[in-house]
């Protein structure tokens, strides 16, 4: 029995209706130096090993933006030590790498404990070619490698939904779960869309719906973001501003809308990585979702403050 399969492993848990809230974080940027590097490190250990000892899965991201993230395997084996549990950390692969680079990742990161690898594009328009054409080609390599390797792939609703689920079906057998695009309540339709052409035609994987943590509604920073995602404007300049609403209710609002549709699994994305934890689980405690066990206790308190505005986005497109 492999450690992914185990009681406390993703696959296990993946297999499980009852609802499960994951986490988006991304490691420093490369270019970081001295006590800021140092700083952000703390933040995303104390924040990994604290998630990853509840019923959750942390997602850590590659440079699918050409951002020069650190890569986060060799941070994670060497730092974390033994209070972190490998079995609910997945990192993110971008296609942003050399061939030999990713199936090296692939392999170091099952030697060392980790269940799984969400595997994907990459922004194609910056940053460094892909070493191939679409993510599914490296996922086909990974698994001839590594059989036991959870791989993860990622779906966008934006997208044409028969294109999209023509696609996964195509190349199901690369894949053990999906992630999609960040989504919003003020926006349902194009998921709403993609969910009823992949019930229809039989696509059945366990589905993270990605929940972006808007910290607010400055129009600068709404339009950095608009490089990457779909902002909906005005509805957040009505909840942050006529509703006076924080941002830890306005994903509240994303994640009651998902529950509403019957989905159970969500990842969130964008959360500031030294109150990841305690966010998480308010977001999903206004949201009527049961927090993570092991975070309901930090359900109150988090105050869903705004913070200040990201510097660069956590819910970046990917790429297929």
């Amino acid at each position: 029995m492999t450690p992914a399969s185990t009681p406390g492993g993703l696959r296990f848990r993946l297999r499980q209706r009852r609802p499960l809230l994951a986490v988006e974080l991304r490691p420093p940027r490369r270019d970081l130096a001295g006590d800021r590097a140092l700083d952000a490190w703390i933040d995303v250990y104390q924040a990994v090993r604290r998630l990853s000892r509840a019923d959750t899965v942390i997602f850590l991201t590659d440079d699918a933006v050409g951002t020069g993230e650190e890569e986060s395997v060799t941070h994670l084996v060497r730092n974390l030590g033994p209070d972190a549990r490998r079995e609910r950390i997945v990192p993110f692969l971008t296609l942003k790498h050399p061939l030999a680079y990713c199936l090296r990742f692939a392999h170091r990161a099952a030697e060392e404990g980790f269940p799984g690898l969400v595997v994907l594009g990459g922004d194609a328009a910056v940053g460094p070619p892909r070493c191939l054409p679409r993510s599914w080609q490296l996922r086909e390599k990974l698994r001839a490698a590594r059989p036991g390797l959870l791989l993860g792939g990622w779906v966008n609703p934006f997208r044409d939904p028969a294109e999209m689920v023509s696609l996964l079906l195509d190349h199901g057998d690369g894949l053990d779960f999906l992630l999609t695009h960040v989504v919003s309540h003020h926006a349902p339709a194009p998921l709403e869309r993609f969910l009823g052409e992949a019930d229809r035609r039989g696509l059945d994987l366990p589905l993270f719906a990605g929940v972006f943590f808007w910290r607010s509604a400055r129009r600068g920073t709404l339009d950095a973001l608009a490089r990457f995602l779909p902002v909906p404007r005005e509805g957040l300049a009505r909840e942050f501003g006529r509703e006076g609403l924080g941002p830890a209710e306005v994903a509240a609002r994303t994640l009651r809308w998902l529950a509403g549709l019957g989905l159970t699994r969500f990842y969130v994305s964008n959360l500031p990585t030294a109150r990841a934890a305690s966010l998480l689980a308010e977001i999903a405690d206004r949201a009527g979702v049961p927090p993570p066990e092991g975070l309901a206790r930090l359900a109150t308190g988090a105050g869903g403050s705004h913070g200040r505005d990201p510097g660069c986005p956590g819910g970046a497109p990917r790429g297929g």
